[in-house]
């Protein structure tokens, strides 16, 4: 699967694609309808879009925004991977980071608490 249909952990397959393409508004009754069974994949899990969208009892979705959404707000957080990292922000003030392990891992132990 292609890159472009992955968001934050969860991949969309081709749901991404059928969805960006339909004709908005759109009921959740009739989205479940033709896509429900649609498979959503998060880290080693997976989930229907029913399973997702369903609890959510939403009368419509006003675009493809709102229904993506709707998914990444109810996949489990297993999808996002580890909680608060992220290997793109910037060292914070005072904080002093080894380019060459950017990961933290050779600080084990060694984290200030605040």
């Amino acid at each position: 699967m292609s890159n472009e249909s992955r968001e934050r952990g969860v991949e969309l397959g081709s749901l991404k694609a059928d969805l960006e393409d339909h004709d908005y508004p759109i009921s959740q009754d009739h989205l479940l309808e033709e896509h429900g069974d649609i498979e959503v994949e998060m880290g080693e899990e997976t989930a229907s879009v029913e399973e997702l969208i369903a609890p959510l009892n939403e009368d419509e979705y006003a675009s493809y925004d709102e229904v993506e959404g709707s998914v990444m707000n109810m996949v489990s957080d297993d999808a996002i991977g580890r909680k608060n990292y992220s290997d793109r922000t910037p060292p914070a003030p005072g904080e002093d980071r080894d380019e060459e392990t950017p990961s933290g891992d050779d600080l084990e132990g060694e984290a200030e608490s605040f």
